[in-house]
């Protein structure tokens, strides 16, 4: 998932705000109208759109309505538009705050990380180049999204909320799968073995998910 949509028909400015963006390490799509917008999002969603109103085809009003059918997330009207009637009407259709153009950088990007703070802090765990997302349950890699099982996002959440504490097999084994299950304790070191190859940078010599020989695991 992307984190931030951009939807902005003035290239430069497009340009201009994703460089910003980049730099504060958020991932981010542009869109020039509000079709392709609406493309981007059902393919790729975001967890935020920053959208302008005036533009070709169907308008910013159209587009946040659009996104507020069916999902809560976040929109950031940025717009020249700036009679009280535009604001109150990007409100009522769903936005979580309207920005006039022309504005400050700092300020857009400031209140963009407050929205991301509020919302989602709360659900993300950053560990160095790792960063987990519980409530959608994605592991990002350098921002990249890593193909991971429900166990193996579990196993790793697990080693990872346990940071530097050496955690025995049988306790990793019975929280991930349960006492009663019928897997057997080679799972665990399956499922090790998968998740180094999915995020160390040299799985044979991990530098997170280290082995303590004769207890278990633990990250570092």
């Amino acid at each position: 998932m992307t984190d931030i949509l951009i939807v902005e028909d003035n290239k430069e400015l497009s340009a201009l705000l994703c460089d910003f963006l980049r730099a504060e390490n958020y991932t981010v799509s542009v869109a020039e109208t509000g079709e392709k917008a609406l493309q981007l999002y059902e393919k790729y969603g975001a967890r935020l759109v920053v959208l302008d109103i005036m533009l070709s085809g169907i308008d910013g009003f159209s587009v946040c309505s659009e996104i507020r059918k069916d999902s809560n997330t976040p929109i950031l009207i940025v717009s020249a538009k700036n009679t009280k009637d535009d604001k109150l009407k990007g409100l009522i259709l769903g936005a979580d705050d309207y920005i006039e153009k022309p504005y400050d950088i700092d300020i857009l990007i400031a209140k963009i990380a407050g929205i991301f703070k509020r919302r989602y802090a709360l659900d993300e765990i950053t560990e160095g180049d790792l960063k987990l997302n519980k409530a959608e349950k994605i592991v990002y890699k350098n921002n990249t999204p890593v193909e991971m099982t429900a166990k193996e996002f579990e196993l790793l959440l697990l080693l990872i909320e346990n940071k530097n504490k050496t955690l025995s097999k049988e306790y990793i084994f019975n929280q991930i799968w349960g006492s009663d299950s019928f897997s057997e304790m080679q799972t665990l070191t399956v499922h090790i073995k998968w998740l180094r190859q999915k995020i160390e940078d040299d799985p044979k010599n991990p530098s997170h998910i280290q082995t303590v020989w004769g207890v278990g695991y633990k990250f570092i």
